[in-house]
């Protein structure tokens, strides 16, 4: 293992970044602020310690990911390293799978809006929300 990983505990908002869940750790604050990420099922401040063995869901966009904690480190490594840091459980990979299939037969709502909308485009808004 590189010198960068401690077999403590630290910060979970370091962690995230870490291990490359997110490109800015301020961002990595931010979602855990904001209740994208649970420790052990439970909301938790960023400043909260993670030990190997704790479960983490973390939401990302609409990607929801299920890991448990392999190893600990609080700098920022390569993809390999940040890989060794967690594993992802088998209903997560599989969950993430569907939800990836479902994507791609299914647009996205307003994925065909772009810009302003035209006249036309307004008038027909307000024929179906009944103005």
């Amino acid at each position: 293992m590189p010198a960068s990983i401690d077999t403590a505990r630290t910060r979970i908002d370091k962690w995230l970044w870490a291990a490359r869940f997110f490109k800015h750790r301020t961002a990595a604050t931010e979602a855990v602020d904001g209740g994208k990420v649970k420790l052990n099922g439970l909301a938790v401040k960023p400043a909260r310690d993670v030990r190997v063995g704790d479960r983490l869901d973390i939401t990302v966009g609409e990607d929801t990911r299920t890991v448990i904690v392999q190893a600990i480190a609080d700098k920022r490594g390569s993809a390999a390293v940040a890989q060794t840091l967690y594993e992802e459980t088998p209903e997560s990979v599989e969950a993430r799978d569907r939800a990836r299939s479902l994507r791609k037969f299914a647009a996205t709502p307003g994925a065909d809006l772009h810009g302003r909308p035209t006249k036309r485009d307004r008038r027909r808004m307000d024929r179906f929300g009944g103005r």
